[in-house]
């Protein structure tokens, strides 16, 4: 997909007018915020969401802002971090965000957004799921489907070839999570680290993309989308707007 040239620092900003004037099925909020590791992707992923959104008719309010919390956040079907931590919200904002949650709001978590200091905020630790420890380096690894049912592995093949940062997790506060994708760590070396870290493996049970129930609404989580290039993936664009339709729709899950 051919990405959109634009400046990092926008604002809030509604995107694609032609689906805002078709019927949309659903409105999402969407937090983007470059980083260190993280800000060529923002204009990549910008343009496939909006492919996507003209694709499937719904609409998307994307925004580097944190101060959108600070409005209503009940117009939006799901609130997506996408490689933004909820740490970047202030007191405030968090309280709003958590009582959106427990009114039935409904969240998606992307790669970065997974990662956040230990016990600095722990209902959104609980909202991930899982706390991220350490992440090897960047290597190819062997993803497979894990629940063929859920909307996120539709046209995800049982073992499919993808290169990211395969995330090692914890679960310090015992929270359930229905696991979508893992990673076959025998398909890659889990200790390969940077200097002065260590990294553990986690054995067969490795999830990299997960959902869940949480306070008042649903959860998706996927840990997959380092780089900006996967964003002009159409199978990595499969799986993200499958998370994307669950989430805020809570349809197309085979029981």
């Amino acid at each position: 997909m051919k990405s959109i040239a634009m400046a990092l620092g926008a604002a809030l900003v509604l995107t694609s007018p032609s689906a805002a004037a078709a019927e949309s099925q659903f409105k999402m909020l969407v937090l983007a915020i470059p980083n260190k590791y993280h800000y060529e992707y923002i204009p990549i992923a910008r343009d496939s969401l909006e492919r996507l959104a003209k694709l499937h008719a719904f609409e998307f309010t994307w925004t580097n802002n944190t101060e959108a919390f600070e409005g209503d956040l009940k117009q939006y079907a799901a609130v997506m971090f996408l490689n933004t931590p909820g740490e970047e919200l202030n007191p405030a904002q968090r309280a709003k965000f958590e009582a959106y949650m427990r009114s039935g709001g409904n969240a998606i978590v992307v790669h970065r957004a997974a990662i956040t200091p230990a016990e600095a905020w722990p209902w959104y630790e609980k909202l991930v799921g899982r706390r991220v420890g350490v992440h090897p380096m960047l290597q190819t690894g062997v993803v497979t489907t894990v629940d063929k049912s859920f909307p996120a592995t539709f046209g995800i093949p049982q073992r499919w070839i993808w290169s990211d940062e395969f995330y090692v997790t914890t679960n310090p506060y015992k929270v359930t999570i229905d696991p979508v994708l893992n990673v076959d760590e025998r398909s890659y070396d889990p200790t390969k680290i940077w200097p002065r870290q260590v990294a553990v493996p986690m054995g067969r049970d490795h999830p990299v993309a997960w959902h869940h129930r949480y306070e008042g609404g649903r959860v998706f989580v996927t840990t997959l989308g380092h780089n900006g290039e996967m964003y002009r993936d159409p199978t990595y664009l499969n799986h993200l707007m499958g998370g994307i339709y669950w989430t805020a729709t809570g349809l197309g899950q085979q029981n």
